[in-house]
């Protein structure tokens, strides 16, 4: 990855950590929790109200490339 990119991920999720302090921690529970055909699901709420909602039942690969992800951007 360009070294460059990587500085300004860094700084954004920094910033992203001061300003939602749950979200690492809601992520390490989930890091703890999450096994082979656990589900995930997402919702989001629209400032209008709409309700956008996904689930994925979580496979070996994704708990893998989660592992991965976790230790490139170091969530603890």
């Amino acid at each position: 990855m360009n070294p460059i990119a990587m500085m300004k991920l860094k700084s954004l999720m920094e910033k992203f950590r001061n300003n939602h302090p749950k979200v690492p921690m809601f992520f390490d529970a989930v890091s703890k929790n999450i096994a082979e055909d656990s589900v995930l699901e997402l919702t989001l709420t629209t400032a209008e109200g709409k309700r956008i909602c996904s689930n994925i039942k979580v496979s070996k690969d994704d708990i893998e490339l989660m592992q991965l992800l976790k230790e490139q951007i170091k969530i603890q």
